[in-house]
């Protein structure tokens, strides 16, 4: 009996640990995505390509499914700024990513660039 116990909870264990592992899925910071989403507009302003260091795209423009589409196909166009958006690490772009998604219009917290 002592034996099914600490089998069932020993299995009980692994299978939480596994799921729990397969749900960790990678997620960008959002607070550096914001900083660097807004870096990139400020150097395209000083570069002049932009009149304002202020990002031409709010994150409530676009549902979440909609940011996932644009970071999955990279169609960075409606962006402006090229120069500096090829330039961007894979890591900067899954910051950038998780900002504009975890505040686009269908999120719980939708935001707008101030």
């Amino acid at each position: 009996m002592g034996r099914k116990v600490i089998l069932t909870l020993m299995s009980v264990i692994f299978v939480f640990t596994f799921a729990g592992i397969g749900m960790a899925a990678e997620k960008g910071n959002k607070r550096k995505g914001k900083y660097t989403y807004r870096k990139v507009y400020k150097a395209c302003s000083e570069r002049g390509e932009v009149d304002s260091a202020k990002p031409i795209v709010n994150p409530d423009v676009k549902t979440q499914a909609q940011w996932k589409r644009v970071f999955d196909n990279k169609e960075f166009d409606e962006f402006a700024c090229k120069q500096e958006w090829d330039k961007l690490s894979e890591k900067d772009l899954l910051d950038i990513f998780t900002y504009l998604h975890d505040h686009a219009a269908d999120s719980p917290t939708p935001a707008k660039c101030k």
